[in-house]
C-alpha cells in the first residue's frame, strides 16, 4: 500500500506545489493564458489559493514521509479534493468549461484519501 500512496499522491502533490507557486509567484497577466477565470477572482484570494495548494502538497509529503502526524495526509488529501470541487464550480459558472484536469485531480485525490487511511 506504501508504493501505491507513493505513486498516487507523489505526483498530485507535485503538481499541486507548482500550480501553487505558479498562482503565488506570477502576475495576473502572466497567470491569464493558462487560468481563464483570473480575472474573476480577486489577486489576493489567488495568491491565497495558490498558498493553500502548497501547503496542501506539504502536507501530503511530510507527514507520511516523517511519521510525525500521519492524520495530515488524509486530511490533505481531503482539501484537494475539495478544492478542486470548488475549481470546477468555478469553471462551470464562468465562460470556461474545461474541466476535465479537475475531475481528473478529484479522481486522484479520492484514491489518495483511500491509499491514506491504510498509511
Amino acid at each position: 500500500m506504501n508504493i501505491a500512496y507513493w505513486t498516487v499522491a507523489g505526483p498530485l502533490a507535485l503538481f499541486s506545489f507548482y500550480a501553487g507557486a505558479v498562482k503565488v509567484i506570477r502576475s495576473r497577466d502572466q497567470l491569464r493564458p493558462m487560468m481563464a477565470w483570473v480575472d474573476r477572482i480577486p489577486l489576493p484570494a489567488v495568491r491565497a489559493l495558490g498558498t493553500v495548494e502548497a501547503l496542501g502538497a506539504t502536507g501530503l509529503i511530510l507527514p507520511p514521509l516523517t511519521g510525525i502526524a500521519p492524520s495530515l495526509a488524509p486530511a490533505a488529501a481531503i482539501g484537494f479534493l475539495l478544492l478542486q470541487l470548488g475549481a470546477v464550480a468555478v469553471h462551470l459558472t464562468g465562460e470556461d468549461r474545461r474541466i476535465t484536469l479537475n475531475v481528473g485531480l478529484i479522481a486522484t485525490a479520492a484514491v489518495t484519501i483511500w491509499l491514506a487511511t491504510g498509511l
